[in-house]
């Protein structure tokens, strides 16, 4: 596997043991790669600049600590968008941090919290719509949204989507 594959396999699956990653990685790779272009390229969910504050890190098991999507700095009080067409899953407070979701369909879910809610569960939004208010609280200091996708429950980089991944590039062996 060259260099540039290894990097997205791993942004994609993190740094569990090899027998495991292989298996459930690669069809969790596929899975998301064939998500990714039925719905196309994703909207940020804030304006530009897009500062990635925390990366994704997957955890080296599903009950590991780890990081389960990206942090993008923004000031608090900006709208947060729908970053692709969907239905809201949910909408509302889990714990003490409101967050809403949105099913993409296809496996594919997208959170963002720290967000006052601007829709309900069940409504249908078009990439590009207001879904809420990004609230303080998150990253300290300043604020940032957190966005997490999981395609068929499990977490994977929200790059993929939003085109922050290179492209593996798979080189010849051998030389001749």
């Amino acid at each position: 596997m060259s260099i540039l594959a290894r990097r997205a396999f791993s942004s994609v699956i993190g740094s569990r043991p090899a027998a495991t990653a292989t298996a459930r990685g690669v069809g969790r790779l596929l899975r998301a790669l064939a998500a990714v272009a039925v719905t196309g390229a994703w909207l940020w969910p804030v304006a530009a600049p897009h500062p990635v504050v925390e990366p994704f890190q997957a955890p080296p098991t599903p009950y590991s600590a780890g990081h389960r999507g990206i942090d993008i700095g923004a000031p608090a009080g900006s709208p947060v968008l729908a970053p692709a067409d969907g239905i809201v899953h949910f909408a509302g407070v889990v714990v003490d941090r409101p967050l809403v979701s949105i099913d993409h369909g296809g496996g594919v879910l997208s959170s963002m919290e720290p967000v006052e809610p601007a829709v309900a569960a069940g409504d249908t939004v078009t990439r590009g719509q207001v879904i809420g208010t990004l609230q303080p609280g998150h990253c300290s200091p300043g604020a940032c949204v957190h966005l997490g996708v999981r395609v068929d429950g499990e977490y994977v980089s929200p790059l993929l989507w939003l085109g922050g991944v290179p492209r593996a590039v798979l080189l010849p062996m051998g030389g001749g």
